[in-house]
């Protein structure tokens, strides 16, 4: 066991534009929406525009089903860390805002091309997260000005 492992640790908050910059770095994510007023989890991979999370889905998944019904958009969350198992130093990103279909075709067709599934499921919904809040952390070791 190195000497870092024994080490006290303690977050460090992130400002928006890092906490966001950290997030366009992370390939995989967790939208975090709800299904008959329960949390609902699912892995996806997303990229960053303008800010805004953005993640590729299917016609009839549970997120496509509960965004047909809202006019105004869904509040969901979005998470993404990077922690060394380790270490257990890295950092962790959530964002919360709506989520809205994307319906510009031309947005549509840009998104498909940037950001390909990673499972063989044909993908024909885009989503867009608008971030109202951004929560970041850094763990660190305890001694590290941050």
């Amino acid at each position: 066991m190195t000497s870092l492992q024994n080490e006290q640790r303690r977050l460090v908050p992130l400002g928006r534009a890092e906490a966001l910059q950290l997030l366009s770095q992370s390939a995989l994510g967790r939208v975090v929406f709800t299904i008959d007023a329960l949390p609902a989890i699912r892995p996806v991979n997303h990229l960053i525009d303008g800010g805004d999370v953005v993640i590729r889905t299917h016609l009839g998944s549970a997120i496509t089903s509960m965004l047909g019904s809202s006019q105004t958009g869904v509040v969901v969350a979005y998470e993404a860390d990077d922690i060394d198992p380790d270490s257990h130093l890295g950092w962790s990103v959530v964002v919360t805002g709506l989520a809205r279909p994307v319906e510009d075709g031309a947005d549509v067709a840009r998104y498909e091309q940037r950001l390909r599934p990673w499972i063989t499921q044909h993908m024909d919904q885009v989503i867009r997260i608008v971030p109202d809040m951004v929560a970041g952390y850094r763990l660190v070791p305890n001694g590290d000005g941050g």
